[in-house]
């Protein structure tokens, strides 16, 4: 399968810059496989697609602040980190930009000193491995002097670090947020509680396998870097009841349906679970567990949108695509959503 099979043009005025000032205000296409049409809705009219006993799975993860600005130590260069997972109490791997500055043995500084780190290695991805030293708590000191790792198609500050948090994420440990899910406020998930559909939490964190572009161009040869997730006893009960009374299991973002996916089996029941997921889903995959999907669009020949096209068909897919252009829908991570039953 060739990875231009997933690329279409996209007027660049169309990616969202700055999330809406309300998060359930963004534009929602509705995209029925069976009939394959497309309706088009507001967010917050999602419950209208929702069924009693439906279960909807939301991604918990929480985006940390992973993206560290400092300079060589030597010769006061400048260098970004970007905080992928945790490998040991105070090694890291990350990205680096520019990565001729960061060779193994390399020394850098962030906010005057208060945080330092050396390279030891380069990872099999591309990316480097490295030691922090500092004074007090990790967490804290991150917390402090390192910025959200928002896409850097997006140009404009983010003012609110919290627009880039989903109003339930508690689990610290993303370097993306899970985009989907930002459309939900405190109120909608009441109201769609209150129609008497489950709402269950699991968790994946979001880091290089998400967001790595396609460089291959067969799609079959893309390696996925693994990403923690984590499957708990009563979010493992909950979608297999659902199953069992016949009822649909709706993933909110591809990173919720890829952790579904892992963890099913060929019935398309899950098992209480946690550990690392490489799972790569493209055309041609069969869907075990998942029935319905909230998705934003997705950037072209991106494993995103190769996922969106497994479930929904590529051409039905890539025909959404066109029609959300031509409607003038906001594109990526602060942009509009897409359910799919």
């Amino acid at each position: 399968m060739d990875v231009k099979e997933f690329y279409y043009e996209l007027p660049e005025e169309l990616i969202a810059q700055e999330p809406l000032e309300k998060r359930d205000k963004s534009r929602l296409m509705v995209v029925k496989r069976d009939a394959r049409i497309f309706e088009h809705r507001t967010f917050e009219n999602i419950t209208d697609y929702l069924e009693e006993g439906d279960c909807l799975v939301l991604n918990d993860t929480k985006v940390i602040p992973a993206r560290l600005l400092g300079v060589k130590k030597d010769t006061g260069g400048k260098i970004e980190f970007v905080l992928l997972k945790r490998i040991g109490e105070n090694k890291w791997e990350v990205l680096v930009k520019p990565g001729r500055r960061a060779r193994p043995g390399a020394e850098f500084i962030f906010g005057d000193g208060r945080l330092q780190a050396k390279v030891l290695d380069y990872t099999d991805a591309g990316g480097r491995i490295v030691e922090f030293y500092y004074e007090g708590i990790f967490e804290n000191v991150l917390d402090e002097l390192g910025q959200m790792p928002v896409p850097p198609y997006i140009k404009k500050e983010l003012k609110d670090r919290e627009r880039y948090q989903t109003v339930y994420a508690r689990k610290p440990g993303s370097a993306a947020a899970p985009t989907a899910g930002l459309h939900f406020t405190e109120e909608l998930l009441k109201k769609i509680e209150q129609k008497g559909v489950k709402i269950c939490y699991i968790t994946l964190h979001v880091g290089l396998g998400t967001f790595r572009p396609v460089k291959e161009k067969n799609v079959e040869q893309h390696k996925m870097h693994p990403e923690y997730f984590e499957v708990d006893s009563e979010a493992a009960e909950m979608i297999n009841t659902t199953k069992k009374h016949g009822k649909r299991v709706i993933a909110v973002g591809t990173t919720s349906t890829r952790t579904l996916e892992t963890v099913a089996d060929e019935k398309g029941f899950v098992k209480s679970l946690s550990g690392w997921t490489d799972l790569f889903i493209y055309p041609g995959y069969r869907f075990k567990v998942v029935d319905g999907m909230v998705t934003n669009f997705h950037l072209p020949e991106s494993t995103l949108l190769m996922l969106v096209c497994a479930f929904a068909d590529r051409e039905l897919i890539m025909a959404a695509y066109e029609e959300a252009i031509k409607k003038k829908y906001r594109f990526y991570s602060f942009g509009d959503a897409m359910l799919i039953i």
